[in-house]
């Protein structure tokens, strides 16, 4: 299983980013995709959720602002990030699981700016 994000990068507050993840080697459209975050010093925690039905579910922090989305054709998971603030700032991970293992791709960087 391998699962790839991008899209981060450097964005002013109230600006926007679209983060990408493409997964290979699980059978996408049956599983959930997870997004998660790590800010600077902080643990690690859960941001948004999309099922393989299209359910979506999101942090408190961040609902209303980002919109978690799927493409199972092109096997891509989506976080749509607006309204974005400095406390968003942080390394963005996409996340899977597999007969009860956890998968989870390389981060990609988010950095908001005052």
């Amino acid at each position: 299983v391998q699962l790839q994000a991008s899209g981060g990068g450097l964005v002013q507050a109230g600006g926007s980013l679209r983060l990408s993840c493409k997964a290979s080697g699980i059978n996408f459209s049956i599983n959930t995709m997870n997004w998660y975050r790590q800010p600077p010093g902080k643990s690690r925690e859960w941001v948004a959720g999309i099922t393989s039905g299209g359910s979506t579910n999101y942090a408190d922090t961040v609902k209303g602002r980002f919109t978690v989305s799927r493409d199972n054709v092109r096997r891509m998971a989506y976080l749509q990030m607006d309204r974005l603030n400095t406390e968003d700032t942080a390394v963005y991970f996409c996340q899977t699981q597999r007969s009860g293992t956890d998968f989870w791709g390389r981060g990609t960087q988010v950095t908001v700016s005052s």
